[in-house]
């Protein structure tokens, strides 16, 4: 996982005015916490930010004030409509430290003929991994698999280093059975009643 490098000045002003001034000077407001330290309250650029964000799970080195530290998104706030970035959060994290995250997931393969649907009971998987190696996402294979089959937490092979932060026996995916349709004719006297 490469890490990727933005600039973060100290915030001073607090606030909704303060944040509105802030994000009118394109930037996004913002707030670094973590082991035991006083929450510093920061600023970091927002096109550079939303194109970091782009990575799942991106490991983050801000650069704030002549000090580096590593960070990784934790909460991030977007505007309801046109989805900007409004305010986001940060976890400092050290090298061989573990986190929580939530890694995307991914299938492949095809399910058995019959036009059955692959439902996501979850859209992505909580692992516990360490801080400078988290995944960027996780692969399940569906091929083959039929109405009614699950596919389990404990089924799920993980990349090294990671163990799930959920119950083994969570269903994460489920194929359901397509419904059938109504033939025309029935359809068309149901109309007419």
């Amino acid at each position: 996982m490469a890490e990727i490098k933005l600039a973060a000045e100290l915030r001073t002003d607090f606030g909704k005015g303060a944040a509105r001034r802030t994000r009118r000077e394109a930037k996004v407001p913002g707030v670094v916490y973590g082991h035991g330290a006083e929450p510093k309250h920061i600023a970091v650029d927002s096109h550079a930010l939303m194109m970091a964000l782009k990575t799942p799970n991106a490991l983050i080195r801000l650069e704030l004030d002549g000090k580096s530290e590593l960070v990784i998104p934790k909460a991030v706030q977007r505007e309801a409509i046109r989805k900007f970035l409004v305010h986001v959060d940060f976890l400092a994290v050290k090298k061989g430290e573990k986190v929580n995250v939530e890694l995307p997931i991914l299938t492949e393969g095809e399910l058995a003929p019959g036009g059955n649907l692959l439902e996501h009971v979850l859209n992505s998987l909580p692992v516990e991994a360490e801080a400078t190696h988290i995944p960027e996402s996780v692969t399940v294979s569906i091929a083959g698999l039929d109405a009614g089959a699950s596919v389990l937490a404990k089924d799920i092979t993980l990349p090294a280093g990671t163990a799930l932060a959920v119950e083994e026996d969570a269903v994460v995916l489920q194929v359901l059975a397509a419904q059938a349709e109504a033939p025309a004719e029935e359809a068309a006297e149901g109309e007419e009643a």
